[in-house]
This record gives C-alpha cells, sequence and structure tokens, in this order.
C-alpha cells in the first residue's frame, strides 16, 4: 500500500482484561480522551472505545513515529468522525495533503482506515437478527434507501436469513457508494 494507507482490524472478542488492566490500557491515553471510553455504561462498549483511541494513536505514531500521544490532540467532528488538529500537522511534520482516518466498530470488531489524498470512511456492520420484531419490520422502513430492483431483490430471497443476507450487503454497498462515488478495497 501506498504511504499513508493503512487498515486494520482488531478482534477483540477473546481479549477479557481485569480491571487494572483495563485501567492501565486507558491510562495510556490522555486524560481528555477517558471520558469518551468511560462515558459507556457496558463493558464491552468500553473495550471498543478504548480499543478504537488507542488504534487511533497506534496509526499516527506509526504514520509519523511519534511516541508520545500527549504532543498531538485527536478531536472529532460532531458527527464522531476523528480528525488531527492541523495546528498540529505543520509541529508533527505531516506531509500528506489531505491526511484523514476514520474508525468503527461493531459486535466483536474494531477497525481503521487512513489515506493522505482522498476522504476515507469505514463501517462495521455485524450480521444481526432482529430482537422483538420480525425481519419484514426490521427492514420495511430502509425502502427508500434501495433502488426498485435491490428492494425485490431483498424481499424475494429464499428465506428470512437470506433477506437479512441481501438487506445487509445491499445496505452496505449503498452507504460505501453514497459516502464516496469511489472506494478502495483491502
Amino acid at each position: 500500500m501506498e504511504e499513508g494507507v493503512k487498515r486494520w482490524v482488531v478482534d477483540i472478542s477473546k481479549w477479557d482484561p481485569l480491571p487494572r488492566q483495563f485501567s492501565f490500557a486507558l491510562s495510556l491515553l490522555p486524560p481528555q480522551q477517558h471520558s469518551s471510553v468511560t462515558r459507556f455504561f457496558k463493558t464491552q462498549d468500553q473495550k471498543r472505545a478504548l480499543i478504537s483511541r488507542m488504534l487511533q494513536y497506534a496509526l499516527l505514531h506509526d504514520l509519523i513515529k511519534i511516541n508520545n500521544p500527549f504532543l498531538f490532540t485527536i478531536k472529532t467532528t460532531s458527527q464522531g468522525k476523528p480528525f488531527l488538529d492541523i495546528q498540529d500537522y505543520d509541529k508533527l511534520g505531516i506531509t500528506f495533503p489531505n491526511f484523514n482516518f476514520n474508525v468503527s466498530h461493531h459486535g466483536d470488531y474494531v477497525a481503521i482506515a487512513s489515506e493522505p489524498l482522498c476522504l476515507v470512511g469505514i463501517d462495521i456492520v455485524s450480521f444481526d437478527i432482529p430482537q422483538g420484531e420480525t425481519v419484514a419490520d426490521f427492514i420495511h422502513s430502509f425502502e427508500s434507501y434501495f433502488s426498485s430492483l435491490e428492494w425485490y431483490n431483498i424481499l424475494n430471497a429464499p428465506t428470512s436469513n437470506h433477506v437479512l443476507i441481501q438487506f445487509y450487503r445491499y445496505k452496505y454497498i449503498f452507504f460505501i457508494t453514497d459516502a464516496c462515488s469511489w472506494f478502495k478495497m483491502l
């Protein structure tokens, strides 16, 4: 891959830290990042948030070779997309004209992607079976997002599981193409 392009995915399913181990990992982040992890009530959500933040700092360390995460600030847009404060570009010697990165987490996975030139987005979606509603009720609210052919293919899948597979396949493709006119695959 070209310089500045990274794609990392972490499976957190087997990481079950003791409270002191989790606290130690959290202490490796700048203090202003702690609340973005501890604000979650569920342990699984805190684990995903912590690994997400750690991946962001690891990515920046890997690309710009700075060991101290306290030397730069990772902020987020109102939509939650992380970014490196532009004032830090010169201070850190970043030469990529439009360096940006994005993270996503769902289920057992946390992923990060970066690009030196184009905008990058990443979204992890695990195949979830709706709880407390039928598959038809679950997918109905998304009908307007699909073309008539896509909707036909979703609805005419042979089983409920196949309906969900088609739904997630088209939904994933829709969000990628809607966000960017082209997308680099791994």
